[in-house]
């Protein structure tokens, strides 16, 4: 029997390493992306079959998905669109172009990857897609607007989708992990430094607490988790005959998905407020 064949964004660190390393074990064949060419070297070294994707560049993402059609000979069971960074700071120090590079990479690349996907999924009769989404793709924290907004567009282009996709043999699912392992926060405090002008906003007290945390080693938050707690999740989606919409992974995800449930907006902007 093949291997089935399986694409994942993001694989220069955190989840995505980790999870395509544990496919990998599990037997599937992976086909390990990353934007930097550097991490794909590093990836081919580790003996993973990488492919530089970029995800803010559409000729990048077309480029790739050639590529590896090629080495498939046009078969994919999934994708995991796991792909994507954080850019901190208050919604009104957030500036047209750096909110839309936010979504270059959270959405809009993920969007054209899968819609270079289906097709094959839709010719060969089954597929798999799974959207790394987040707790803050259901509740909103403050200087995490641009992110916040993301996830939230793709929840909504997830259940779309998942409504267009009924009858075709095609299975979609979102998993919202809340606070794992990895390198976001590193990542984040690049695109905040690079990006918001702490001098000129009205928050800038608030900022220096949120840089302190963004620079902190180690957890910052009761309940993290390693990802492989991701992984589980993953292997669900993939292998189970009935997957999934949406996957809870962390504490914080199931406690705040319970707490848009039966509290009032009102009572619910006190506690996030809090976070």
């Amino acid at each position: 029997m093949k291997k089935r064949n399986v694409i994942i964004t993001g694989c220069s660190s955190g989840i995505g390493r980790c999870v395509a390393a544990g496919l990998r074990e599990r037997g599937y064949r992976v086909f390990a992306t990353a934007r930097k060419k550097t991490d794909v070297n590093i990836l081919i070294a580790e003996g993973f079959e990488s492919v530089q994707l970029d995800l803010a560049n559409s000729a990048s993402i077309r480029s790739a998905f050639a590529t590896i059609m090629e080495k498939t000979d046009g078969k994919i069971y999934a994708l995991f669109n796991n792909g994507a960074y954080g850019q901190p700071g208050a919604v009104e120090d957030l500036s047209r172009d750096v909110l839309r590079q936010q979504f270059e990479v959270n959405l809009f690349g993920t969007h054209e990857l899968t819609n270079l996907v289906l097709p094959v999924m839709r010719e060969q009769g089954y597929g798999r897609i799974i959207q790394n989404s987040s707790v803050l793709g259901f509740v909103a924290l403050q200087f995490r607007g641009a992110y916040n907004t993301t996830k939230y567009a793709l929840e909504g282009l997830t259940d779309t989708l998942r409504l267009e996709l009924m009858g075709t043999n095609i299975h979609i699912s979102l998993i919202e992990p809340g606070p794992i392992e990895s390198q976001f926060r590193k990542n984040a405090l690049a695109a905040f430094e690079e990006n918001i002008s702490v001098e000129n906003s009205p928050f800038e007290n608030a900022y220096k607490k949120l840089v302190e945390r963004l620079k902190t080693e180690g957890p910052v938050v009761p309940f993290t988790l390693e990802p492989e707690a991701v992984l589980d999740k993953v292997y669900h989606a993939l292998e189970s005959m009935k997957p999934k919409a949406r996957y809870y992974v962390t504490f914080p995800t199931y406690l705040f998905g319970y707490l848009k449930r039966v509290l009032s907006t009102k009572m619910m902007d006190k506690v996030l407020k809090k976070v």
